[in-house]
């Protein structure tokens, strides 16, 4: 069956729909707290694991190459779940990472804003009891809600270069202000029930072959000899190739490191000598 990732709008019932939809399916259903914990073997902070997981990083901390590092390992991270299957991954770009996993329906919940402000308020007003008012609430709701929206928003632009609300990311987007819970389930298991959708041989590989570049990834961020590297990386079969404008030495070695990797092929890119000044 396929593999369902699902992005949503806080306040939207997303998160409700993919622990439904996966009990409803006998699927996994992986969101945050899983993915760090797989990343977090890495040897990385695992609170700054989650804060990475969530938002953008800070002006400075994006020229960090630490930052790369803790970033290509969320990624691998997710990667490696869904090469399990029958599993619905909740956020973290899986929309935009398994685009090209012919197996993968990916999609999106949203609801209007004030729906969700409204919803965001009761919540906070449940769980705070006697504690706080109704328009303490609602003031609470809607910082939480465009902060959210602003976190993910900025999240999605910086590391894909793409519109979080763009609906040509999505098979399906799913609007909660009428759908209830259930509805939402149906229209999920109806589609993902769907024999186009059937995992194949093929689209496993793809998935394995985004594995091991992910994992090449997260080697070459984390070892000292080429943590400078910014490199694209592509795996075919255990065949990896690598392109990039300087290759460090000992680039080879280090990618075949990596458990899964048969053959390493490097492209050096040469950079056009900038031409002379005519007057």
């Amino acid at each position: 069956m396929a593999i369902v990732t699902i992005s949503y709008q806080i306040g939207s019932g997303g998160r409700d729909i993919g622990q439904a939809a996966a009990e409803r399916l006998s699927y996994s259903c992986v969101g945050s707290e899983m993915i760090v914990e797989a990343a977090h073997r890495y040897g990385l902070s695992e609170e700054r694991l989650e804060r990475l997981g969530e938002a953008k990083p800070p002006l400075l901390e994006r020229l960090s190459r630490e930052t790369r590092l803790y970033i290509a390992a969320i990624q691998s991270a997710l990667y490696e779940f869904a090469a399990h299957d029958n599993t619905i991954l909740l956020g973290r770009g899986g929309q935009w990472l398994l685009r090209d996993v012919p197996h993968v329906v990916r999609v999106r919940v949203i609801a209007p804003f004030e729906i969700r402000v409204e919803r965001l308020a009761g919540r906070l007003s449940s769980e705070a009891g006697e504690r706080t008012n109704a328009a303490a609430a609602r003031a609470a709701a809607l910082d939480l809600a465009r902060r959210d929206d602003a976190e993910k928003s900025g999240r999605m632009r910086y590391l894909y270069e793409r519109e979080i609300d763009d609906p040509r990311v999505y098979d399906l987007v799913l609007n909660t202000e009428k759908l209830s819970i259930d509805m939402a389930v149906d229209v999920v298991a109806n589609v993902v029930s769907r024999s186009e959708l059937s995992t194949t041989a093929a689209g496993r590989q793809v998935v394995a072959d985004q594995v091991l570049a992910s994992r090449v990834q997260v080697a070459l961020a984390a070892d000292p000899r080429t943590r400078a590297v910014r490199a694209t990386v592509e795996s075919h079969s255990g065949i990896v190739s690598i392109t990039l404008t300087d290759a460090p030495t000992d680039i080879e070695a280090v990618v075949r490191g990596v458990d899964g990797v048969r053959e390493v092929k490097v492209e050096q890119l040469e950079i056009p000598p900038i031409p002379p000044f005519v007057t």
